[in-house]
C-alpha cells in the first residue's frame, strides 16, 4: 500500500495534488421552456478542454439566435425570447479550475443580443 507522501508525490488520480491528468468537459443542454425538466435536458458532448466545451455552448446559443430570434426585434425582446424558449447548455466537469459555472448561457445571450 502506498503511503501519503508516496501518492501524493506522483498524483494519483483521486488523492489530490494532481497536475492535469485529462479532465473531461461535459455539455449538456436544458430547455429553457421546459424549466426544471431533467426529460428535456440532452447530452450534447464531452470534451478534452474547457475551451471546446464553451465553444459548443456558446454554438448552441448562437444557432438559437440567428435561427428563432428575429434581428427586427429589440435586443430586450430576444434576450426574453431566448431565456423563455431557447436552449440553456452547461458544463459538468470534475475540474476545480473551471469555475462555477465554467459557462453561463444566459449571460452569454445577454451579452450577444444587447451587444456588449
Amino acid at each position: 500500500m502506498l503511503g501519503w507522501p508516496v501518492w501524493k508525490r506522483i498524483g494519483l488520480a483521486g488523492k489530490g495534488g494532481m497536475a492535469k491528468l485529462g479532465h473531461t468537459y461535459s455539455v449538456h443542454v436544458d430547455d429553457n421552456f421546459h424549466y426544471q425538466d431533467e426529460g428535456a435536458r440532452y447530452k450534447l458532448g464531452d470534451f478534452s478542454t474547457l475551451e471546446g466545451a464553451v465553444a459548443a455552448c456558446k454554438e448552441v446559443v448562437d444557432q438559437y439566435l440567428r435561427d428563432e430570434a428575429p434581428l427586427d426585434q429589440t435586443a430586450t425582446e430576444r434576450y426574453a425570447l431566448y431565456t423563455g424558449f431557447g436552449p440553456d447548455p452547461f458544463i459538468m466537469t470534475d475540474d476545480p479550475a473551471a469555475g462555477h459555472p465554467p459557462f453561463s448561457a444566459w449571460t452569454y445571450a445577454r451579452e450577444k443580443c444587447h451587444g456588449e
